[in-house]
């Protein structure tokens, strides 16, 4: 089989910080004391989150913003971010954007057409037969589910080089007439942010092994967004902790057996970090003591839900300074859960 390496991973963050505290106030201010706010603000607290990063200064949400004006920003900021991300994940590889076969984008969180990664060719200097993957609506999957096509590309043998980016800007779309759950669940975890990979079949970073994805059958409610008039409306299922705790772990072992592995020989567990009571589970899940995933929980501390793009920021932190910097670790699964609803691993070897 043509080897798979993870050659650089990179993120970059807008410049507008979110302390969560603040948030919360103003979150207070604009909905007022009413017993649903009373009740729901609770969950700043008990996110886990201290801070998000915003396209956008806090002040912005104060007004009417339609359609036509997030989706705007949303494209001027997307561009932005993945042009960083990717800039500098070229650079620790080593590349020119030249060497680079093929473009891989995930985003969910806004309408680019020309999609992203058009618009990124004219920023940077990629070949002009550069072949373009856009991806659109796997949400919180899309890291993973990213990753794992831009390996197949590589193990088709038709590319030597592929940039994987990806970019969300979830809190545009912050509906400040919206007094529902899920919109100020939504205002409590999301933050925006971006990420790149580069995927080569050379080279001396780690190597992606093995992916594998399970979507579960009449689960299209359980996650995902609404089109509303003003903006995106969040969709939750309260369930989704407890449906880790039930299914998670046979499809797990499931997958690693297909791939001729068990659980004894993962070294390291890297997950999106959904919230502070779906790592609970996954923890539960994978049969690792409570708090176990360090990198999960730090940048879901650090930077929020970031949708796709969170798991790029947990593998990046293991790679510098988290459990894939540490001597003896070898084996590392990736997991995601998003839209669909969909579970996906991969599986990584030092």
């Amino acid at each position: 089989m043509i080897p798979v390496h993870l050659n650089a991973v990179a993120t970059a963050v807008p410049p507008n910080v979110l302390e969560q505290p603040d948030v919360e106030r103003r979150v207070h201010t604009q909905f007022g004391d009413s017993a649903v706010v009373a009740r729901l603000l609770p969950v700043f607290a008990n996110t886990g989150i201290e801070r998000r990063y915003s396209c956008v200064p806090i002040e912005w949400y104060y007004d009417e913003h339609r359609w036509p004006d997030r989706n705007a920003l949303y494209r001027e900021s997307a561009l932005a971010l993945i042009e960083q991300a990717a800039s500098l994940a070229l650079e620790r590889a080593g590349l020119a954007a030249a060497s680079i076969d093929a473009i891989v984008s995930v985003s969910t969180t806004g309408i680019a057409t020309p999609s992203l990664d058009a618009l990124l060719m004219e920023r940077l200097p990629f070949g002009r037969r550069t072949a373009r993957v856009p991806i659109v609506g796997l949400g919180c999957v899309g890291g993973a589910l990213g990753l794992a096509r831009a390996a197949d590309l590589v193990r088709s043998k038709s590319f030597a080089n592929i940039l994987f980016v990806g970019v969300e800007c979830c809190t545009l779309w912050f509906r400040r007439n919206d007094i529902t759950k899920s919109n100020i669940v939504a205002t409590a975890l999301f933050g925006d942010g971006a990420a790149a990979a580069i995927l080569s079949h050379a080279g001396s970073g780690p190597r992606l092994t093995a992916a594998g994805e399970y979507t579960f059958p009449r689960s299209l409610d359980i996650m995902g967004w609404d089109v509303a008039d003003d903006g995106l409306q969040a969709i939750f299922s309260r369930d989704i902790p407890a449906l880790v705790q039930r299914e998670l772990r046979p499809l797990l072992d499931d997958f690693l057996a297909r791939h001729a592995l068990e659980i004894a020989d993962i070294d390291c567990f890297l997950s999106h970090p959904g919230g502070t009571k779906v790592l609970d589970a996954l923890e539960s899940a994978f049969g690792i003591a409570p708090g176990s995933l360090h990198d999960s929980r730090a940048i879901l501390r650090e930077y929020g839900n970031m949708s796709s793009v969170t798991l790029l920021f947990v593998l990046e932190r293991a790679l510098r300074e988290g459990a894939l910097a540490q001597p003896g670790v070898r084996r590392a699964l990736l997991s995601a859960m998003g839209p669909g609803f969909t579970a996906a691993f991969l599986a990584l070897e030092r």
